[in-house]
């Protein structure tokens, strides 16, 4: 592998960072519509509830995901609430039903978030300002976003970066530093602080309101909002002010100038000598005057804790800070002290006011519920509530008292005054809503029932599908979150009762600390190419603790068929309802029951004729017998009239039909003379239904519309007037059904609903009833504009010029600022790439399908999807953006036009609607011949309760829609898919049908237990404690899995096992107390457990577990296959020859699971571990004897890691490696390997080549040589590298050696030493060398799938034996490294240079600066650039295209050459 390029494949998910703040709207939006929509009800429940305040956004970053969501609450009784169809979670609290989380918008940045702080901007709750958001990156960079109405997206408004030559002397000599920057704002919003470099406190001054430049966006009108930011910044060295190790800092509530606390400590002290030294640590309080620069100190308090690690601010009216340390909690503000110590604690202070139980602090998250109780979560996912006890504004005491237990945290914010968000990198992140009261019985009786079990009121399989299994295993362990706090620990507490109730959560798969590829249930054992690779799956050893899992990944669809049969030459499948009896206006209430409703019938369109089945109980065949059309081929199928009626469109014509008897028969076109004489011919090329209309797409480019008249069931065609004398053809056509009681693209046409807030303001035209919504046709023109109809009247609503090139927004043509802004470049680049397009068949590309679809979701808005005819598809989510002072400008731009009609045009624009393009890059592109029009996307209502649409074709793929985003998820399990509907009857359940390409027609249903909210398709299994190490026996379709569960012993046992019995020491006492020795202390106790999937896809069944003894951690667990050898030995020597193997002994290979262990007894006891050789029987029936234990060996130092090499066991035990022969009943070291290794984390093996990974001392390059039975140092790396992974990289005949290290680089060394800078072949060179920004834990190597197949410009190029790693990472994150060639790497390194200034980067991040070796400040020689970023080249396809052409033109390639070599390597490396 001499190139390669880094993909991610699933982003990271463990959230380190969340706030809240209002990012997207300001506190006065709120004031108006929230707590209830309705004034009537608003006096009558106003007295008897809290309700929710003003809802925030919620903020959260996952290493470098940044995704900012709104919260949509709905309330109890409102028209929202009734109109839901959205499984509620947690019953009912406060009023409130549900709160779900909705994506504003998601992003990846070039850099990983350190720490983030919003900015507020104080002022109230009538304020007109919007909050911006402070993150910070290694080293020193600082970004200011805010989020912009204009694109819906977040703008960065400032970048500050303390990094470089100029700033070095920031450092003050040091290299590395324990953390990255640390930010935290002033709760007034008038400053916030950044600390980088552990001593230097830059302070970033906020604009005031009014002045400088935010002043000039404040002049078009007081409505308008701005957002908070940042004016100036200057540096104070804390260094000057006598402090010297920083720990936290906070700003304080209640000051006229912003003050800040800092924690610090004077001496450094450690536990070893806290009995000398202790109570180091102190704070300073500095009141911080941005204009004077002036920093003085106005109180400090010294002797805290040595173990003091976290500020809390207490909000006004208390003011001052709490002091968080392992063991108390201090209270301190400038006229004011008290502390809590735990019961244990506070050996110093016997006095001390202390907590009546035990719990550790340290590693604590706290947030504030109310202005006078703190949440704080321990370290064990435990919720405590700390409550203040003041009186005026004097604390008297602090009191500590014990809640339920949670998922474990990384983070917890406070939305809005009734929520909270638990955000873990452990577990799955929850949004949890609390209610408080003064004592329990305050709350309504009611209630209690409702939330003593969230989730009761659900069967399991639902119940799984639908939360996230972390907050599952604490309802299934009786211990959920659903809890009335505490009970008060004494009578004369103030203590308040808390109940919660989980509201939503965000699924995690985070830390990937190993995992393993196996089988899956369903494999198909004749699949071959690409569809083999839907037979495997990844599982995953995640979470830790409680929160611990094992997660299956499988990056496609694999649906649960219920039944197939063989039909060729299928060109389209439609079901369609059919009911005799039913009301006039069936669909305008939106009963509950139409979503159960059966399918009737099955139409299959094939050649040159139609089949009709019935779909009750079993598919009949009733073509005989039934009105449809069966002469030929049908073009589509669907109900009109609230399903009273089914039309069936066909080539020339259409029918109507009330079940199997038609009513009505249309043909089409109309004989009509005035039109040219070729329309004869001209007959129906595609077709759009929607109730009560159908739009007609002609072979000859025009359009027809039938009108249904609902009175009479007639339908009536129409050629719309607005078409009739037009030259331009139509490539694409549909229709868009703005359904619902208030529908969305009213209100982007009025500007009623801005000051409302309800859609009620606007009357619907025809009078008809309000909730039947309205409907648009929406239309592509083969030059690649797009137009948006109101229907029938055909007024044109909204107008965009080359949709085909996918620009990042689309705005309406009339409004006149997007035509000054986005049409002057395209234009004069557009006549420069005249001349190229025509070179790459650019001019006809042209959009051949189009969809528009508004999913349910109370807040949901419209979708449109666009397929090219090179494949590429679009997508646009639309957003209203109401411009400044539109109005005028539109009546300008349109008198120019046309002087007739004017208002009626102005009127009716939907001049407030934009839409943004969103990212599909999840979904690798199809290059479609332009043979294939047929129709490819299927919009799908519920199939097992999921949204979204189905694409057929060459790469079918699910594009699911949840929290507004779309979720892509392909299907490759049966190649091509040319047909797709959804059936719902008897025996398929919300279920789909659809046709292979190979002429089978399958019958399927959706995968009940996996989570599809997430990059790749996810199950988790719950463990109750930590995975450490998977592996996968592949006979039986079992994974063994090493586990460790925390127990509470006593000490005095804890301590007695720490003793080297061997040596016969004795235990002294330490001068512990009696009751002290009887106190509990946790250890891990590990097991090797041995699953077996679960045939029906349900929780996996333990069939067997291995204990290991007391104080022994299992670390390593590896299916290893050892020859028995019937050896001689001949005196005391053992002889190995391979001549004489052969005459005298008999091998036969076993497949054995072999243990690696270690005893953990602290640093007095030598380091032992044991060896472990289990055989795995066969019997199915009896679990008892499933495994037996065939050998143990006890080694000096610990056994990190094993292998097996040709047929000999490889064992890694402390600072040697040896080989062992396994003999059948034991094993003999043969060879041995006595290298400086301090401790192995990692072997690998191919062939005779052998490459270990150190902690400390990099890579190491060994073979075997059978012949005189010797390990060989070939190479190692001279550097000093921290390893967490090390693999073999194969590339043809190349052989490259891959390590990934703790400092988040990946490494890829070769063997050369025939080359002098090896050292005679001594050392490893470096190959390539990058940036991961995650910390690797796992390389597995996969062969890659040739994509020679295809027609490629390299054919020679495509080597078959060409492996690609695929890699987990701690943040949950996957991704892997694909070898190139030359030619595509050189291509494709050209283009990553372009795109580092051709696309706008999140936050100012530079992706090179972001992609250097990071060395933390030891010598490092830089290596070669011979790695592609693929997180860069994936903007590419987002460009525009005049955008793309230019581009590749400048760096002497073509478009389509780059999208070809992109979508080779996403084909190459679709391993799951």
């Amino acid at each position: 592998m001499s190139y390669a390029a880094y993909k991610m494949m699933h982003w990271p998910t463990g959230i380190e960072n969340s706030a809240s703040g209002f990012v997207t709207n300001c506190r006065a939006d709120f004031t108006p519509q929230i707590p209830l929509n309705h004034t009537e009800d608003l006096e009558s429940d106003w007295s008897s509830r809290r309700g929710i305040g003003p809802v925030p956004n919620l903020i959260v970053t996952a290493a470098n995901v940044l995704e900012l969501y709104v919260v949509r609450v709905q309330e109890e009784g409102t028209r929202e609430a009734r109109n839901s169809t959205e499984v509620k979670r947690g019953g009912i609290m406060d009023g409130v039903s549900a709160v779900s989380l909705e994506l504003v918008c998601s992003y990846r940045l070039h850099g990983n978030v350190e720490s983030m702080a919003v900015l507020s901007i104080g002022g109230g709750d009538v304020s007109r300002r919007r909050d911006s958001i402070i993150l910070t990156f290694q080293d020193a960079k600082i970004a200011v976003l805010e989020f912009d109405d204009s694109t819906h997206s977040l703008q960065t408004s400032s970048m500050h970066c303390f990094e470089g030559p100029e700033w070095l002397h920031l450092k003050r000599g040091r290299e590395s530093f324990a953390r990255g920057p640390l930010v935290k704002a002033d709760p007034q919003g008038r400053c916030s602080g950044v600390l980088v470099y552990g001593l230097q406190m830059i302070i970033l001054k906020a604009a005031q309101a009014g002045s400088g430049f935010v002043g000039e966006d404040d002049a078009f009108g007081s409505g308008a909002t701005v957002s908070a930011r940042v004016e100036s910044s200057y540096i104070i060295n804390l260094r000057d002010l006598d402090m010297k190790h920083i720990k936290d800092f906070i700003f304080v509530h209640g000051y006229i100038e912003p003050v800040m606390v800092i924690l610090h400590e004077r001496e450094l002290t450690w536990a070893g000598r806290v009995s000398w030294k202790h109570h180091t640590c102190m704070i300073s309080a500095l009141s911080i005057s941005t204009t004077l620069k002036q920093h003085p100190l106005i109180w400090s308090a010294a002797n805290l804790p040595h173990d003091a690690y976290k500020l809390l601010a207490v909000p006004s009216p208390i003011g001052g800070v709490l002091v968080i340390s392992a063991n108390m909690i201090h209270y301190h503000s400038q006229v004011d002290f008290h502390c809590l110590g735990m019961s244990w604690s506070s050996i110093f202070f016997q006095e001390l006011p202390r907590s009546s139980f035990n719990v550790e602090l340290d590693a604590a998250n706290a947030t504030w519920l109310l202005n006078d109780v703190a949440l704080l979560s321990a370290k064990t996912g435990e919720l405590l509530l700390l409550t203040l006890v003041y009186d005026g504004r004097v604390v008297q005491r602090l009191d500590l008292s014990k809640s339920k237990a949670s998922v474990l945290t990384s983070d917890i914010t406070t939305i809005g005054n009734s929520l909270v968000f638990l955000g873990s990198r452990l577990g799955d992140s929850l949004l949890v809503q609390f209610s408080s009261g003064s004592g329990a019985s305050t709350l309504p009786s009611g209630l209690k029932e409702e939330v003593g079990d969230i989730e009761g009121d659900v069967p399991l399989a639902k119940r799984l599908r639908r939360s996230s299994s972390d907050a599952l295993q604490d309802a299934v362990g009786s211990e959920e979150l659903s809890l009335y706090g505490s009970t008060p620990n004494n009578s004369e507490s103030a203590q308040k009762a808390f109940l919660f109730a989980v509201r939503d959560s965000l699924i995690n798969v985070g830390p990937l600390k190993d995992f393993s590829y196996g089988l899956r249930i369903n494999a198909d054992a004749n699949a071959t190419g690409i569809a083999k690779q839907s037979n495997y799956e990844l599982v995953c050893c995640s979470g830790h603790g409680k929160n611990g899992a094992l997660c299956v990944l499988r990056q496609s669809i694999r649906p649960e068929m219920i039944t197939e049969v063989e039909l060729t030459g299928c060109k389209g499948i439609w079901t369609v309802y059919h009911k005799s009896t039913r009301g006039h206006n069936a669909d305008s209430s939106k009963l509950a029951d139409d979503d159960d409703e059966y399918h009737a019938y099955l139409i299959i369109s094939l050649e040159a004729r139609t089949m009709v089945l019935e779909t009750a109980d079993l598919l009949t065949e009733v073509t005989e017998s039934v009105d449809y059309y069966v002469q030929g081929r049908t073009i589509a199928a669907g109900n009109l009239f609230g399903r009273r009626r089914v039309i069936q469109v066909f080539e020339r014509g259409a029918r109507i039909l009330d079940g199997s008897f038609m009513t009505q028969e249309l043909s089409i076109p109309l004989p009509n003379s005035e039109t040219s004489s070729g329309s004869d011919n001209s007959t129906v090329m595609s077709v759009s239904i929607a109730d009560p209309y159908v739009l007609l797409r002609m072979t000859d480019g025009s359009i027809l519309l039938l009108v249904g008249d609902p009175a009479t069931c007639t339908v009536s065609i129409n050629s719309p007037a607005a078409f009739e004398g037009s030259k331009k053809r139509v490539s694409a056509c549909s229709l868009y059904h703005d359904k619902g009681p208030e529908p969305w693209l009213r209100k982007a046409s009025s500007d009623a609903w801005l000051s409302t807030g309800i859609g009620e303001s606007i009357d619907s035209a025809d009078g008809g009833p309000h909730d039947q919504g309205d409907i648009y046709c929406v239309i592509c023109y083969e030059n690649g504009a797009l137009e948006i109809f109101d229907v029938p009247n055909f007024n044109c609503v909204f107008s965009v010029e080359k949709f085909a090139s996918g620009r990042a927004h689309l705005v309406d043509a009339y409004s006149q600022e997007s035509s000054e802004d986005s049409e002057k470049p395209i234009n004069k680049s557009s006549e420069e790439l005249a001349g190229q397009s025509r070179k790459e068949n650019v001019h006809n590309l042209k959009v051949v399908e189009l969809a528009m679809q508004r999913w349910s979701g109370n807040h949901s808005r419209p979708f449109i999807f666009g397929i090219l005819t090179d494949g590429t598809i679009l997508c646009y989510h639309a957003y209203l953006f109401e411009g400044p002072d539109n109005a005028s400008k539109v009546e300008g731009s349109a008198s120019a036009q046309s002087s007739v009609g004017l208002s009626n045009v102005n009127a009716s624009r939907l001049r407030n609607l934009r839409f943004i393009r969103v990212s599909l890059d999840a979904y690798t592109r199809e290059e479609t011949s332009n043979g294939t029009l047929s129709q490819r996307i299927t919009i799908f209502k519920n199939i097992s309760g999921y949204q979204g649409f189905f694409l057929s074709g060459l790469r079918p793929a699910w594009f699911m829609v949840f929290r507004q985003r779309l979720r892509i998820h392909p299907q490759i399990c049966d190649g091509s898919i040319v047909a797709f509907t959804v059936l719902h009857n008897v025996n398929c359940n919300h279920g789909f049908i659809y046709v292979t390409s190979q002429g089978i027609l399958k019958i399927c249903q959706m995968p009940s237990t996996s989570n599809y909210d997430n990059y790749w398709p996810v199950q988790k299994i719950p463990l109750r404690g930590t995975p450490h190490q998977v592996t996968y026996f592949a006979e039986r379709n079992l994974y063994p899995l090493i586990v460790s569960v925390p127990v509470h012993k006593p000490v005095n046992q804890v301590l007695s096992s720490l003793v080297d019995q061997e040596a016969g020491h004795q235990m002294d006492n330490l001068n512990l107390s009696s009751d002290e020795l009887h106190r509990t202390y946790t250890v891990e106790e590990f097991e090797v457990r041995i699953l077996e999937p679960e045939k029906s896809g349900g929780p996996w069944e333990t069939k067997a577990t291995i204990p290991m003894q007391s104080s022994e951690n299992a670390l390593t667990v590896r299916v290893v296959t050892l020859f028995a050898f019937f050896v001689l030995f001949r005196g005391k020597k053992l002889y190995l020859d391979s001549a004489l193997l052969q005459n005298t002994t008999t091998k036969e290979n076993e497949t054995l699971l072999a243990i690696g262990t270690a005893y953990v007894q602290g640093e007095d006891v030598a380091a032992r571990g044991r060896v472990l050789l289990f055989s795995i029987g066969r019997s199915t029936d009896n679990n008892q004897n499933l495994v037996s234990e065939v050998y143990s060996k006890e080694l000096k130092g610990a056994i990190s890691a094993l292998a097996s090499l040709q047929g000999h066991l490889l064992i890694a035990s402390g600072p040697k490696i040896i080989l062992h022969i396994w003999t059948g009943s034991e094993l003999n070291g043969i060879a041995f390997y006595d290298a400086p290794p301090l401790y192995v984390v990692s072997l690998n093996i191919v062939k005779n080549f052998i490459l270990l990974g150190d902690v400390h001392k990099s890579i190491y390059f060994l073979s075997w040589k059978e012949q005189g039975a010797q390990l060989s140092l070939l190479a190692k790396d001279f550097g000093s590298l921290d390893c967490f992974a090390t693999e073999f990289l194969i590339d043809g005949s190349t052989l490259s050696l891959m390590v990934s290290d703790d400092q988040k680089n990946i490494q890829v060394f070769y063997y050369a030493p025939k080359m002098s800078e090896s050292w005679r072949g001594q050392k490893l060179l470096s190959r390539a060398e990058f940036h991961v920004g995650a910390h690797v834990t796992k390389f597995l190597r996969l062969q890659m799938l040739s994509t020679s197949g295809r027609t490629s410009a390299t054919a020679g190029s495509d080597k078959t034996n060409r492996f690609a790693l695929l890699f987990g990472t701690l943040d949950g994150s996957i991704g892997c490294i694909a070898p190139l060639d030359e030619l595509t790497f050189r291509r494709l390194q050209s283009l990553q240079k372009k795109l580092v200034d051709a696309v706008p980067h999140v936050a100012g991040l530079n992706p090179r600066s972001f992609r250097h070796f990071r060395s933390n400040g030891k010598a490092h020689r830089p290596g070669p650039d011979s790695i592609v970023d693929c997180e860069l080249l994936c903007h590419y396809e987002m460009l525009p295209l005049e955008e793309q052409l230019e581009i590749a033109h400048q760096i002497g390639t073509t478009r389509s050459q780059i999208l070809s070599n992109l979508n080779d390597l996403t084909l190459g490396t679709s391993f799951l």
